[in-house]
């Protein structure tokens, strides 16, 4: 290779790395050119795989400040630059070495930091960004309802219902910490509801009966 060119694909392959959230290095020997376009499709926007030279991306490593890489740099090489999830990247690579062992996941980097295979396939047993997102949305979610319930009820029956949960925290005060009371009190909110819309109309009552008495006596 001339050396501009070799200039050229050092440089695309640091400017790769840059990009990149994270890396995983593979060895591809035995797979055909079609299993390789289904690897990178499967990959879809997580990650770019390319085939590199080892001499040239030892040294694009070298330029980027990534240590201990060189071990990892032996036989045919491919690199996923992953640009998305890293967590779904190293998913869609390990599935695709179960179904074709002839692919080998040698190890990777994540930020600046080289990981062995082991690591690699630790990092893909992790839920996704997606799913550990939505979790701890639910549990907020869940920790919260109460107090949407409160700001979107009238406010007459969010007053009832303030002061039965007021109530039972005086009774448990876990509750207020987020405790085991915490759900006994979101059981008890329909119920203060119901007891606020049975008592709204027996007021409407009480208040009509004395307007028709005022008027009688006029």
């Amino acid at each position: 290779m001339a050396r501009p060119e070799k200039t050229a694909a050092v440089a695309e392959i640091v400017e790769s790395f840059n990009g990149a959230a994270g890396a995983v290095l593979t060895e591809y020997r035995g797979l055909t050119v079609k299993q390789l376009q289904e690897l990178r499709r499967s990959l879809g926007e997580n990650a770019n795989y390319a085939v590199v030279k080892n001499t040239l991306a030892k040294i694009a490593a070298t330029e980027v400040g990534i240590e201990g890489f060189d071990d990892l740099l032996t036989g045919p090489t491919a690199i996923a630059f992953i640009n998305g999830d890293v967590v779904e990247a190293a998913k869609g690579l390990r599935d695709f070495a179960k179904a074709n062992p002839a692919l080998v996941i040698k190890g990777g980097v994540l930020d600046g930091k080289p990981l062995d295979a082991a690591e690699v396939a630790k990092l893909a047993d992790l839920e996704s960004r997606e799913v550990l997102l939505g979790k701890l949305a639910g549990a907020m979610l869940a920790s919260l309802s109460q107090a949407v319930y409160l700001l979107n009820a009238p406010l007459s029956q969010a007053a009832r219902l303030a002061g039965a949960l007021q109530a039972k925290a005086e009774q448990d005060p876990s509750i207020l910490a987020g405790g085991a009371g915490a759900p006994a009190a979101a059981e008890d909110a329909p119920a203060a509801d119901e007891a606020a819309a049975e008592e709204a109309p027996a007021e409407e009552t009480a208040a009509a009966a004395d307007e028709a008495t005022e008027s009688t006596e006029a």
